[in-house]
């Protein structure tokens, strides 16, 4: 299909078209569920919301459109990749919360609203084009978060998560806008296209470093990196499962598109324009990069809660993703766009299998998991799917995208080794530390024996079977073919150097 026919219905409004219908959905839901009081017409009508958005959106991205909207938002191949991958992570989470019994019936149709907003956020974010719209489309997200994570009615673990969670979003948001205030007394632009060249010619200062440190703080905290990541394991443990999907699948990976959009490009230019050294800078990176696979693999380890232990596990992928910004060359890049894809499906498929479970009346312990092979195999199957393809066993998608991402630790693109070889090194030691925490729940499910009186089958929630399923076929298919989205992430990277 021709992108001529949503240019002329949206005209001028065209990048933004599949935020506009997120946000004409978002308004709508209230007032849909306070007419028929049931989650069935109201999830009918937001998968149909966003299923719409998405359609728009691949239209655009298979027919390689660009265009930009008021200076403020382009859409590409870069921004028409992210703007996909929250799709689809809205689209799960969506889906699975009409039969989730952690879900709120009271207030279904702010959840839903809440949802799409923040979906709407997210895209906007992709879609930036400069430090302010970045600012308001992170904020608008956030908000919505902080309230989905409290509507948990009758759970003090939500009550208490979203309290810790607006308290410490509140302190990055903070700081955030301080970095963007000290970044534009330096430069005197907030365009992203702009930063790098107003960098380089005014060189690193003291008010620079501030900027960068607070900056990296603040958008920090919503990827949860250490050393800000202190909150990611109660808020995704109080927080209802669907909404912890959307935290670790769909607001991580846009706070690392915020990474790429704007240091990236800002340091990445500097060093072109002008020749300033970006090496400090990297080193910061891989630093932080290293940290945040150890402590967040390590601290895995010793969580009984599966809810925690995949938050860590969660701090440990964003570890991996942070490679590329520490090697800042366009195939690391595309493999980090390519694991933010496939951690959408191995770490969503994981936490719905956890939200089937806990439809189906099991505890949130690793302990309860034992003898679930039994009790469920086709889940129990599933859930050992994820968990290899998380660890990076092969062939499955995170073997795949793991071997990208190293691999351009490892050699540069001409093919010479590079300095952060021991980068690679220390990412594959995490992977086989990781082994042995996932081990641990495919021992409880396999191996150990069920406890007295807890032997029969457990029903899982249509909706989760089936979301569960679409994400096995794609850690599968991924794994065996990669270049399905591999090659989009490509386009993407090169779209995002092209403003270099």
């Amino acid at each position: 299909m021709d992108a001529s026919i949503v240019t002329g219905i949206f005209g001028a409004y065209t990048p933004i078209a599949p935020m506009i219908i997120m946000i004409i959905g978002a308004l709508i839901m209230p007032a849909l569920y306070f007419g028929f009081k049931k989650k069935a017409p109201v999830t009918a009508v937001q998968m149909i919301i966003i299923l719409i958005s998405l359609a728009l959106n691949m239209i655009l991205l298979g027919t390689g459109y660009e265009a930009t909207y008021a200076n403020l938002f382009t859409y590409d191949a870069f921004s028409g990749l992210l703007i996909l991958l929250f799709q689809i992570v809205v689209g799960i989470v969506a889906f699975v919360s009409y039969s989730s019994i952690e879900t709120t019936t009271l207030h279904f149709g702010a959840y839903s609203s809440l949802l799409l907003i923040a979906a709407a956020g997210m895209m906007f974010v992709g879609a930036a084009d400069d430090l302010i719209s970045i600012f308001v489309g992170v904020e608008t997200v956030s908000i919505s978060s902080y309230a989905l994570v409290a509507m948990k009615r009758n759970d003090p673990r939500a009550a208490e998560a979203a309290v810790k969670y607006v308290i410490i979003g509140g302190l990055s948001t903070a700081l955030t806008i301080y970095g963007i205030s000290m970044l534009y007394g330096v430069t005197g632009t907030v365009e992203l296209s702009e930063l790098g060249v107003a960098l380089a010619a005014s060189g690193y200062s003291w008010a620079f470093i501030i900027a960068l440190i607070t900056m990296m703080a603040g958008y920090g905290f919503k990827v949860a990196m250490v050393p800000f990541h202190m909150w990611a394991p109660d808020v995704y443990e109080g927080a209802s499962t669907p909404v912890s999907i959307m935290l670790a699948t769909g607001s991580k990976k846009m706070g690392l598109a915020v990474f790429f959009k704007i240091f990236l490009v800002m340091l990445v230019t500097a060093n072109v324009v002008g020749g300033l050294g970006i090496v400090e800078v990297q080193y910061l990176f891989a630093i932080v990069a290293a940290l945040s696979m150890t402590i967040g693999n390590v601290v895995a380890i010793s969580q009984t809660n599966i809810k925690r232990m995949l938050a860590y596990s969660s701090i440990a992928q964003a570890g991996y993703i942070l490679i590329a910004m520490a090697v800042m060359s366009q195939y690391a890049l595309s493999a980090g766009l390519f694991h933010m894809f496939t951690h959408v499906f191995m770490k969503g498929g994981a936490f719905l299998v956890v939200g089937a479970l806990i439809c189906a009346g099991l505890g949130e312990k690793i302990t309860d998991y034992n003898g679930l092979a039994k009790r469920a195999p086709l889940v129990a199957f599933a859930m050992l799917l994820f968990l290899f393809s998380l660890a990076g066993v092969p062939p499955l998608a995170g073997f795949t995208s793991k071997f990208f991402l190293f691999s351009s630790a490892i050699y540069s693109e001409d093919g010479v080794m590079t300095q952060w070889i021991w980068l690679a090194f220390v990412a594959i030691l995490n992977s086989a530390i990781s082994l042995y925490y996932y081990v641990r729940i495919i021992k409880a499910m396999y191996i150990e024996k069920p406890a007295a009186g807890a032997d029969s089958k457990l029903k899982i929630p249509k909706t989760f079977a089936i979301a569960i399923a679409v994400c096995v076929v794609f850690v599968i298919v991924l794994g065996l073919y990669p270049g399905i989205i591999m090659d989009y992430c490509a386009q993407g990277a090169a779209a995002l150097f092209g403003l270099i």
